[in-house]
């Protein structure tokens, strides 16, 4: 269902079926479609409320019909996830598109949210399907093991997916180092075993001046 066309641009190709994505993401379709504004982001009551609360913002579209549709959003690089009934911790800034057989919801992600200023909840997205997420520049998937925990800047996290645990950390970043930061900048550690997306391009946060 889900492709991609080079590294930028999602094609969906439907059979009567419907796909949730990004509002305003879509770049060309034919065939027969249709188009509606999805309210909250989340799926039911506690999806909308939280974003409410948090002023987080991450408006989606359902298309539906029969043909292909096409995809994009400034430019990004897009990677595909393929789950497999787990579930895909997102950033929704980073969130492109879904299937119709994934849900969304919201996840209290603590201290990460404060820290960069998006709110305290993350996207949540889980089931059998596919789901299409952005980076600026090619994303790189990282592996983490019980020996082997991995540490990664607020800013460059996109995602992550398998029996991780989060913890937010102070520590110091090369921006510290290089004097480009201030104050104490937070960091997020992840233990386990699962999969972390992180992408090369850092998006402004304000950790480094929490």
């Amino acid at each position: 269902m889900f492709r991609l066309q080079g590294s930028k641009v999602l094609a969906v190709d439907m059979t009567g079926d419907a796909v949730k994505a990004k509002n305003g993401s879509m770049v060309a379709y034919d065939g027969q479609m249709s188009f509606k504004k999805l309210s909250g982001g989340g799926e039911g009551l506690r999806g909308m409320v939280t974003r409410r609360l948090t002023g987080e913002q991450m408006t989606l579209m359902e298309v539906t019909g029969q043909g292909t549709c096409w995809f994009a959003d400034r430019a990004s690089e897009i990677n595909l996830v393929n789950l497999q009934g787990d579930k895909l911790y997102v950033e929704s800034s980073n969130l492109l598109a879904t299937d119709s057989g994934l849900r969304t919801g919201t996840s209290f992600t603590g201290l990460r949210g404060a820290s960069q200023g998006n709110g305290l909840f993350t996207t949540t997205i889980e089931g059998h399907g596919q789901a299409a997420i952005m980076s600026d520049g090619p994303a790189v998937v990282l592996r983490v093991t019980r020996q082997y925990p991995l540490t990664v800047d607020p800013g460059a996290y996109i995602a992550h997916q398998g029996d991780l645990q989060q913890s937010f950390q102070s520590g110091v970043t090369f921006r510290t180092i290089l004097g480009e930061g201030g104050g104490e900048a937070f960091q997020i550690r992840f233990e386990g075993d699962g999969l972390v997306y992180v992408q090369p391009s850092e998006r402004n946060t304000v950790a480094g001046d929490v």
